[in-house]
């Protein structure tokens, strides 16, 4: 969240707000001031982080988003305790890294929602212990979970990026205690909408981006972990592709047959 080198939207660069690529003079804009879809990139010395050379980066680039967000999620904002209940909205990377974490930290219970039924063994891998298929259900989500969890989850994640999706994960965690915690980007209705006596009741509503992780310093650590076996990451790559089957891949992720699809530039 640092002031001076925050999220840049524009397409510039942070120092001159211009580009540095061009093609027949006019520019080439930077996507979050990163350029990644390209063989070179030039990015601001502060958002450059020295890694283990060791470390593979078709494999550590997975940690610049979404394996990094959800760990993240669950250890740094959260602070899952062990033996706690924990339910995950969404089982994409991002919530699929969550259920890493929690099952990391010892949770007792990690229950994992989504609509898509393929999602029900994968989820396994990572820690989920029990799979919930909502367009299955004849009764609210929340009340489902309640009665699975004997009383809410002490924690809950919306990771699908819709707001109707973070007030049922509102709904589904504890009275006293229970926590929520969302991580999904909203593409329709940003506002989020909950009965102020959820809050009475105890409950919390915290948001986080990039999972509280401080890049510069702290994605040393994470690949660290890596390299130590401690987390997972190989796991999330479902599908390696050359660069010119880029809109493949975005097929791929809309159908939800991949969790993360990296790609690679020609030699």
């Amino acid at each position: 969240m640092c002031q001076v080198l925050g999220m840049e939207r524009k397409g510039l660069m942070h120092s001159d707000q211009k580009t540095r690529f061009s093609i027949k003079g006019k520019p080439v804009y930077h996507y979050c001031a990163v350029s990644s879809f390209s063989e070179y990139t030039v990015v601001h010395s502060g958002c450059a982080v020295k890694v283990d050379p060791l470390a593979p980066l078709h494999k550590i680039c997975l940690l610049s988003c979404g394996v990094a967000a959800g760990l993240g999620a669950a250890w740094n904002v959260a602070d899952v305790q062990k033996g706690s209940s924990v339910v995950i909205f969404g089982l994409g990377t991002v919530g699929l890294s969550v259920a890493q974490g929690a099952k990391l930290r010892g949770a007792a219970q990690i229950l994992g929602v989504d609509i898509n039924p393929a999602k029900a063994e994968q989820a396994k891998t990572f820690g989920v212990t029990d799979f919930i298929n909502s367009n299955d259900l004849s009764e609210p989500i929340p009340q489902v979970i309640k009665r699975m969890t004997g009383g809410g989850a002490d924690f809950s994640f919306e990771c699908v990026g819709d707001t109707g999706i973070a007030t049922t994960a509102l709904q589904s965690c504890s009275d006293g205690w229970g926590m929520t915690v969302t991580l999904g980007v909203p593409k329709a209705k940003p506002e989020v909408s909950a009965h102020y006596g959820l809050f009475l009741s105890g409950k919390s509503l915290k948001g986080t981006l990039f999972g509280g992780w401080k890049p510069k310093s702290d994605l040393p650590s994470l690949i660290d972990k890596y390299m130590n076996k401690e987390i997972m990451i190989d796991e999330f790559i479902t599908h390696n592709l050359s660069f010119d089957e880029i809109n493949k891949a975005f097929v791929l992720m809309r159908e939800g047959k991949c969790l993360r699809c990296v790609l690679h530039m020609p030699k």
